[in-house]
């Protein structure tokens, strides 16, 4: 079998360790990395010194995509960089009928999506999503209850998911700060979580109401040391009087845990041109929120609660969903940095009239709950053909999941439900105003 050919578009911390690095140890039979894209030519030289065997490789800047396109001639794009940047390569990648895989989110805008439904619909094609979470074994086998018609048709969701001080501040420091670069966390970060309750229930979002502030981070925090911009947390004067940064640090030597977010070996300082991952998280630059409180409404009657703080002592999430016939409950917390014993995490399931089930689930190694070893299988390999139903996400779910996170942020803005199909309207009327055409989720 002929390999498949892929070229990548953001050179980043994600696309080394997600994509790259698998595929030249672990499916190196079935892939070759023929092109790397980036607006950053030092990612190309920290990418060739962790893997020597791209050396010689060929690059490109983003105005060069096309010239990429034509010259390396690949089978695939795939998509990592920073958020904003997705929707063009997506959108070339499709036009030119060729198969992409894009990190969550999709998108950052409603009127990216239509663009890149619009693309979708005309292509020969497949857009793949990344939305990783839904390969971790517990969220599989809640799929797999619910499937089982365990709970019956299911008619509410609560989620309320909790980032701890460590991950929740790196959002704030780096470039996911500002709402131009992510969509804000209703976006970048909720639309894991809101394309998981999407692909749990089988149902479609249609409206969004949600309250949102930004209550830690920012000027205003309550533990800013000094109202001062500009600060970097590798220079900063008064970061021993900082709450945040001593949470996970001592006076005499900086002690800090691993996190693919914030501490992975190539980011430094000086890493790259331009861009430092150690901004102040107390910047007047952030322009986004870190705590919402939503609900939203489906097309088959269920009701979603939803919460999301990035600013909680421990992290994980708390999960009931409820059915005609039964309950499933779970609650997640992370162990790494927890300051306490964490239990073993196990589904509950309550029939509605009958005694209360614990199930528990075989874990599996690797980043996301397990699920990013099994994500790659399914890219790089095909479907596991065992499996008795659809996980890959395409156009249309990730649509879905941001249309859901832009949503909950203009509902906050506006205080008012906002439907997500008059997104879609306003990105086809201004479509139409500049001579495009249409299509609908």
């Amino acid at each position: 079998m002929a390999k498949k050919k892929y070229v990548i578009c953001g050179v980043s911390t994600r696309a080394n360790g997600m994509f790259i690095r698998p595929m030249l140890e672990t499916f190196h039979q079935h892939c070759e990395i023929v092109g790397l894209l980036d607006a950053d030519s030092s990612r190309f030289a920290n990418c060739f010194r962790k893997f020597p065997a791209l050396a010689g490789t060929p690059v490109y800047a983003p105005a060069q995509f096309e010239q990429m396109i034509q010259e390396t001639n690949p089978d695939a794009v795939i998509v990592a960089g920073v958020d904003y940047t997705h929707a063009d390569y997506i959108v070339g990648g499709l036009q030119h009928h060729l198969d992409v895989i894009s990190e969550k989110p999709m998108v950052t805008t409603g009127a990216d999506c239509k663009r890149v439904l619009d693309a979708q619909h005309n292509s020969r094609g497949k857009l793949h999503v990344t939305f990783n979470y839904r390969y971790s074994p517990i969220h599989t086998r809640i799929k797999e209850l619910i499937l089982e018609g365990k709970i019956g048709r299911v008619t509410s969701v609560d989620l309320n998911w909790y980032i701890d001080t460590y991950h929740g501040a790196s959002y704030f420091k780096r470039w996911n700060r500002k709402r131009s670069n992510s969509g804000g966390l209703s976006i970048h970060k909720s639309t894991h979580h809101f394309d998981l309750v999407n692909w749990w229930i089988g149902q479609k979002p249609l409206e969004a109401f949600a309250y949102g502030a930004l209550n830690y981070f920012g000027p205003d925090g309550e533990f800013n040391p000094v109202k001062e911009d500009g600060r970097h947390c590798g220079t900063c004067r008064v970061k021993p009087s900082c709450a945040y940064f001593m949470r996970w640090s001592s006076r005499s030597k900086e002690v800090v845990p691993p996190d693919d977010h914030v501490n992975a070996v190539d980011i430094k300082p000086d890493n790259f041109t331009g861009y430092r991952p150690d901004g102040c998280i107390f910047d007047s630059e952030i322009d986004i929120e870190d705590t919402y409180a939503a609900v939203v409404k489906y097309d088959k009657g269920a009701m979603l609660s939803y919460s999301v703080n990035f600013s909680v002592p421990y992290e994980g999430y708390r999960l009931a969903i409820n059915g005609t016939k039964g309950r499933i409950e779970t609650k997640e917390i992370m162990s790494g940095r927890a300051a306490f014993h964490v239990p073993e995490q196990t589904i509950d399931y309550f029939p509605l009239f009958g005694g209360k089930e614990t199930i528990h689930v075989v874990p599996k190694a690797g980043g996301h709950g397990g699920g990013d070893p099994l994500i790659l299988e399914d890219l790089f390999l095909g479907p596991d053909p065992l499996r008795q139903y659809d996980i890959m996400a395409g156009a249309e779910a990730g649509a879905l999941a941001v249309l859901t996170g832009e949503a909950v942020w203009k509902s906050a803005t506006a205080n008012q439900p906002i439907r997500l199909s008059d997104l879609l309207i306003e990105s086809e009327l201004a479509e139409v105003s500049r001579g495009g055409g249409s299509h609908r989720v």
